[in-house]
């Protein structure tokens, strides 16, 4: 639409020019304005036919053939030099818009045209020669133009091709590390099942059978080291079980995945941590509740919003709570109705403490939610909320 109305205003500019004296006489030159408006209503329509290349060279044709009639020299009318211009801006848009191939057809009837007003009309001979001049220079100079486009587009292409390759090979390499991290992870935990939770086994059962043979003094002593076994043997089945997991929730998970959706989706996310956020003791269920909740939130941008890009922000005020706000601008202010992943996260942080918020005003869609922190929560307001 941009570039659409930059050609409307040049070419009103130059017909302005051209037409103006044509209003001294209107009865002379009534059928010449009429050629004006047939040639600006052709100029109107010529973007439906954009991706018709041959309809669109016939109406080009049209078009100069039409400001050759309407401007052909005579005794009542004279060459004017601004001709020129009407013939430069439809080469221009032909070689914007046309393959170099049909570039020639209305190229050919401009060149027609203005060889026509040179033939018929009476014109100085240096205005002659600068015409002839700048007639061959402007078919020279779209000419390279266009060689010089075509071999843009196929740098162009080529480009996207080689950064859709670098994509892939980023995504792997990335699918690669986490495999390689994933069964590193898993091993470790192989290892301290197969060592250490076996060593706490065999001490569990070597303290029951000294609890047995022991005396009394003796057994509530046993009894409180078979406690404290049993204890870091559930301990290390916890870690083992957390080694096995794939999915990394908390600040970590949050920053590869908006790592992840900025090179797969082309979502813009500006990240900023502010207060003390990731010195938050968080739990891990809080950790992951939060994950989750910001995952929703840009997945809802991706799937609803036309704008690429959002804003997180994540802190701590008073080491009380923990908050994170996700904003992302909209273009149309549509009815906004909760859909079912929003109120599974509002319920999922409640339960955790906190709560969620969505809300909207015209040029922004603003996301918030907040747990409290372990051993601090109580120092927590209804303020939560604002």
């Amino acid at each position: 639409m941009k570039a659409f109305l930059i050609w409307l205003t040049l070419h009103l500019l130059v017909w302005a020019v051209l037409t103006y004296p044509l209003f001294k006489d209107l009865d002379l030159h009534a059928w010449r304005l009429a050629g004006v408006a047939v040639y600006f209503l052709v100029f109107f329509i010529t973007p439906l036919f954009y991706k018709k290349i041959s309809s669109l060279t016939l109406l080009y044709c049209f078009n100069a053939a039409i400001a050759a009639i309407i401007f052909f020299p005579h005794e009542t009318y004279e060459f004017n030099m601004p001709v020129l211009f009407v013939y430069t801006l439809l080469m221009a848009e032909a070689a914007e818009r046309l393959p170099i191939r049909h570039m020639a057809v209305p190229y050919l009837f401009s060149f027609l045209s203005i060889m026509s007003f040179l033939i018929f009309g009476e014109i100085p001979r240096m205005s002659l020669l600068f015409i002839i001049l700048f007639s061959v220079m402007l078919v020279t100079a779209f000419i390279y133009y266009k060689l010089k486009d075509k071999q843009h587009q196929k740098l162009l292409s080529h480009h996207e091709h080689i950064q859709n390759e670098y994509r892939r090979l980023k995504r792997r390499l990335a699918q690669d590390e986490e495999n390689a991290r994933q069964e590193e992870r898993q091993m470790i935990g192989k290892e301290i099942h197969d060592s250490v939770g076996h060593k706490l086994t065999s001490l569990i059962m070597q303290l029951e059978a000294y609890r047995i043979q022991s005396n009394t003094n003796e057994q509530l002593h046993v009894e409180r080291l078979k406690e404290l076994a049993n204890e870091s043997l559930e301990e290390t089945r916890r870690a083992v079980k957390t080694f096995k997991q794939q999915e990394i929730g908390g600040l970590q998970g949050v920053m590869r995945l908006i790592r992840k959706l900025e090179l797969e989706s082309f979502i813009r996310i500006h990240f900023s941590v502010h207060h003390g956020a990731f010195a938050a003791p968080l739990t891990g269920e809080q950790s992951f509740a939060i994950y989750r909740a910001v995952q929703e939130g840009l997945t809802n941008i991706m799937k609803h919003s036309q704008a690429r890009e959002a804003q997180i922000t994540f802190e701590a005020p008073g080491g009380s709570i923990f908050r994170f706000e996700i904003i992302n601008p909209i273009k149309h202010a549509l009815p906004f109705k909760e859909d079912y992943g929003l109120a599974s996260m509002r319920e999922r942080l409640e339960k955790l403490g906190g709560g969620l918020e969505a809300q909207r005003n015209e040029k922004q869609f603003i996301l918030q939610g907040w747990v409290k922190l372990k051993g601090r929560g109580d120092l927590h307001d209804s303020s939560t909320s604002s």
